[in-house]
């Protein structure tokens, strides 16, 4: 599998001195910190992962290799990006085949991770927001505008001393300087305390997108190409994304992703043990003592009868609509107290329309019955999940390293 046997390839590789990761690490916001942890590939100043590094990010807490970037001309760039497969052609092994030969920008990173947490039912909306003229096929253009409002919505708020550290930064994950105002104007602050998925669900004001519009050329002229833009929109950027394209990309995506961590642990088995997807399911959260739900696993279901990939992506396309389910069970009364098998089933359908197996149900229910009584307390399988869900986000606070003493003095001088 991929994630196992992939190796760097060889390639001049630019040494990063701790002290400078740590000293910018200090003005990163956590996802800008996450994306340049994983980051391999640097191309004239600007850093991006490839789809291998993806693949890691989203599925390990650290990187497997030491923190180096291997740099890239424009023109060995160029080659790289002449094999991407156009969307038609796309799978869910799309990422597992390009490994190495690819490249992601930090912004399209943040895209990508909002794409695994989305229900199928968000695609449309999504593509909707894209398709800024609503002719049904959505340009390059249109999707840097909107990849421009994610840009904007990800910048931290400067301190007053730090805006060389941040513009270092900016030329790292954009490639190029942008002053706080240079694209969005005032307009779009309301969007600061949004999410990435808010800002695509909610109505975000016609005159930002107009105002966006008529600077779409010079954000096309900044951006470097990627293995993204070139796989929707061809190697001329002249190609249009259809939503059947935009959607089947999406659902691929979280596939991929679901398969990678389901074969980690599969063994080359058409199933994983129910301690297993315990341990999924209990990865990325707050939860630190999971002996106590993996004891439950143990003496609830004695015999092993194991979790299929149907029933395991059923029950991660059910967490996508988390929120929805949460309205369900609030309708039905049941926030404030426990639920059966039955009650569960019943809510996850009238949300999401899925049929969850009797078995995944009861597995789930042996996990967290802590009291035994095969009820399911909804608020603390809420919290549990919802941290889950935000693999990526909320998951690796416990994985990040402390700053040295000797940053943090820097950055103290500095502010003076």
């Amino acid at each position: 599998m991929c994630v196992s046997t992939c190796a760097r390839p060889a390639g001049p590789q630019v040494a990063v001195g701790r002290t400078d990761i740590e000293d910018l690490d200090l003005y990163a916001t956590s996802r800008e910190r996450r994306f340049r942890l994983f980051a391999s590939v640097e191309c004239e100043g600007q850093l991006f992962m490839t789809p291998y590094d993806f693949i890691l990010a989203v599925t390990t807490d650290e990187p497997k290799f030491a923190k180096t970037w291997k740099s890239l001309s424009k023109q060995e760039l160029n080659q790289m990006l002449s094999e991407t497969p156009p969307v038609w052609k796309g799978s869910s092994k799309l990422f597992r085949s390009l490994k190495e030969r690819g490249v992601i920008s930090y912004t399209e990173y943040l895209f990508l991770l909002c794409i695994l947490t989305k229900p199928h039912a968000g695609f449309r909306i999504a593509f909707n927001m894209f398709d800024t003229d609503g002719n049904e096929m959505v340009d390059k253009k249109e999707f840097l505008v909107l990849q421009e409002i994610f840009r904007k919505k990800n910048e931290k708020r400067e301190t007053k001393g730090d805006e060389e550290k941040r513009a270092m930064l900016r030329l790292q994950l954009y490639g190029y300087h942008s002053p706080t105002n240079s694209v969005l104007k005032t307009d779009a602050e309301e969007l600061v305390s949004r999410s990435y998925w808010d800002t695509l669900r909610r109505n975000t004001s016609q005159a930002l997108f107009s105002d966006l519009a008529e600077r779409a050329d010079d954000i096309t002229n900044l951006v470097t190409d990627t293995t993204l833009l070139v796989h929707f929109f061809g190697k001329k950027g002249k190609a249009e994304l259809n939503f059947e394209d935009f959607y089947r990309f999406m659902d691929n995506l979280q596939t991929e992703v679901l398969e990678i961590e389901f074969l980690s642990y599969s063994n080359g088995m058409n199933t994983i043990s129910e301690e297993d997807f315990a341990h999924i399911l209990l990865r990325y959260t707050n939860v630190e003592n999971t002996s106590v739900f993996l004891e439950n696993v143990r003496y609830s279901i004695p015999e092993e009868k194991g979790i299929t990939f149907d029933e395991f992506r059923s029950f991660f396309q059910f967490l996508n609509n988390l929120e929805d389910f949460a309205i369900a069970l609030n309708m039905y009364n049941f926030a404030s107290r426990s639920i059966g098998q039955d009650e569960f089933k019943r809510a996850v359908y009238v949300a999401t329309g899925l049929r969850l197996s009797p078995h995944l149900v009861n597995t789930v229910f042996k996990i967290f019955d802590v009291d035994k009584d095969d009820q399911l307390s909804y608020k603390e399988f809420i919290g549990i999940m919802k941290d889950r869900l935000h693999r990526g986000f909320r998951g690796y606070k416990t994985v990040q390293k402390y700053p040295t003493f000797k940053s943090c003095l820097k950055k103290e001088l500095h502010s003076r």
